[in-house]
This record gives C-alpha cells, sequence and structure tokens, in this order.
C-alpha cells in the first residue's frame, strides 16, 4: 500500500504517476473546528493524504471526491459544514471546503504485449504524465522494475480483459500472436469504448486484417477506426527503439486532439467570486400557484 503523503508530496505524485485527484482546502471557518482555513487534503481513487480534520466531515469530503473522479468530473464544487450532531463533530462551527477536481495525466494508454516494441514504448511514456497499464500472459516478459505510472496486468486472458481496461483509454496491440492481435481488435471493436486502438504490423498484415473484419461484419468506418501500421509516418526507423518513437509521437498528437483537459494552474478569483455566489443563492422551492 502506498503510504500517506503531505499534500503537497500527494500533489505531486499524482502528477508524476498521470492519477487524477481531488484537491480539498479548506477556505473558511467560523466557531470551533478542528483544522484552521487553508488546511488541505488529496484524494485519488484509492487513497487519502494529509487531513482536514478526521471524523465524519472528512468521510463525507472523500466519498464525494471519489464520486466525482468516478465519473470523470474535473471541475470545482464550493460546500459548507455545519459541524453539528449530523456529522457527529459537535464543535459548535462550521467549514466552506472547495474542492479541485485534477485529471491527473495527459492520457490513459493500454499496450498488449512486452516484446522489444513495447519495452521502447513504455521506456518513453514512463517519462511522461500517462496512466499506463502494460498487459501480457507471460509474466516472466515484464522488467523487474517499471515507471511509477506503469502497472502491470499479467493475465492468462487478455482478450477477456480488453473491454474492462480499454474504456477510456488508447490502445496499442503490441502482441506476438496474429490470432491474439485480431481476437484483441474484435473485442475492442465491439466494446467500442476506447478512446483509439492502434496495431503493429505491415501494409500487408493490415490489409489482411481488413479483409477478415469485413468479413466477420464490421462496418468500414469501425474497421478504419484501427490505425494499422501504428505510430507517424514522417518518423523513419524500424528499430524497436524508432518504432516506439513513431508510435509516443502519434499517441500525443492523438491525446491533444482527443482530450479536453482543465487547466491544472488552479482556480481563478472569477471563478472562486461565480461558485461563492451560487453557494449563497438559497435553494429553489417550489410553488403550489405553479403546480396546479
Amino acid at each position: 500500500m502506498q503510504k500517506r503523503l503531505n499534500w503537497y508530496e500527494a500533489v505531486a505524485d499524482c502528477e508524476r504517476r498521470g492519477e487524477p485527484y481531488v484537491l480539498v482546502t479548506v477556505l473558511g471557518v467560523t466557531g470551533s473546528v478542528p483544522r484552521e482555513p487553508a488546511s488541505k487534503m488529496v484524494v485519488t481513487g484509492e487513497q487519502s493524504h494529509d487531513t482536514i480534520g478526521g471524523g465524519h466531515l472528512e468521510y463525507r469530503i472523500i466519498a464525494s471526491a471519489r464520486e466525482r473522479l468516478a465519473a470523470r468530473d474535473y471541475t470545482y464544487e464550493m460546500a459548507h459544514f455545519p459541524l453539528g450532531a449530523s456529522l457527529g463533530q459537535c464543535c459548535g462551527g462550521s467549514v466552506a471546503v472547495l474542492m479541485e477536481g485534477h485529471a491527473g495525466g495527459d492520457g490513459r494508454l493500454l499496450v498488449f504485449g512486452a516484446g522489444h516494441v513495447a519495452k521502447s514504448l513504455i521506456t518513453i511514456m514512463g517519462e511522461l504524465p500517462w496512466q499506463i497499464t502494460w498487459v501480457d500472459n507471460r509474466a516472466d516478459s515484464f522488467p523487474d522494475e517499471l515507471p511509477v505510472n506503469v502497472r502491470r496486468h499479467h493475465t492468462d486472458d487478455p482478450v477477456g480483459d480488453a473491454a474492462a481496461l480499454a474504456d477510456g483509454a488508447h490502445v496499442v496491440i503490441l502482441t506476438h500472436n496474429h490470432q491474439l492481435d485480431f481476437d484483441l481488435c474484435r473485442t475492442l471493436l465491439d466494446a467500442g469504448n476506447a478512446a483509439s486502438i492502434g496495431l503493429i504490423g505491415s501494409d500487408t498484415k493490415a490489409d489482411r486484417f481488413r479483409q477478415r473484419l469485413a468479413h466477420r461484419g464490421y462496418s468500414d468506418a469501425q474497421i478504419d477506426s484501427i490505425r494499422c501500421p501504428v505510430g507517424r509516418l514522417d518518423v523513419p526507423g524500424k528499430r524497436p527503439m524508432e518504432v516506439a518513437v513513431s508510435i509516443s509521437a502519434e499517441l500525443l498528437t492523438l491525446a491533444t486532439e482527443t482530450t479536453d483537459k482543465p487547466s491544472r494552474r488552479g482556480l481563478s478569483w472569477s471563478n472562486l467570486k461565480t461558485l461563492m455566489r451560487e453557494d449563497a443563492e438559497p435553494a429553489p422551492t417550489s410553488n403550489p400557484k405553479l403546480e396546479n
């Protein structure tokens, strides 16, 4: 289990790993409260770092932050919490907090295969703020040490795991087995949830796969969504690292084109004032005269 960090260490760690997170800041307090203004904590999908006071207040905020992360909601929210009996914290004061969602990395990458090209690709992409899942059915094919943003996924059923792993990710298929490549392509097209699909191979392999997929009933649009040969054609060379450079360049371009990621520079004063006004507005109530 990852150790708990100070909030600023956690932010740096999430940015390095490309992991989405919510930064929680105590904006203001009244009365008796467990922590002072400007106290912060960081919430990820599995961890929380630092504290804004503990207790049920913190539990509620962590749960809310994780709901936002699960929904990939990286916007801002301000909320007030009276520390009364409902929160089990009878301090008598109240706390206003700001929750800032951060998408973390520049993209998510799913790599099938742990051969020479894949190892070179991981070397490059492991230096970038992407969340990477690396899949192979051969446990001894993975290197002993991996970059902090890479998660090893050893499985005897890559095809069966593909749809769940590919959700929202850019997929690159670099396996040693053409039939496995084909089965992965079919599964990913059926799922339809990948951000993109790239397949290593020659023009001959690409033509053969097109024919086989068309014979299976896939549309031209579906087949055209698979980039084969994967990588940028303007990057020459056939050495594993050269091929990996061309794939990396293509992935960076795709991420720029397809990712609408919020700025990671924090919340502007004008946006904060808007949130404060929205938070101060009373909730609308029903009018019986309008309902009749």
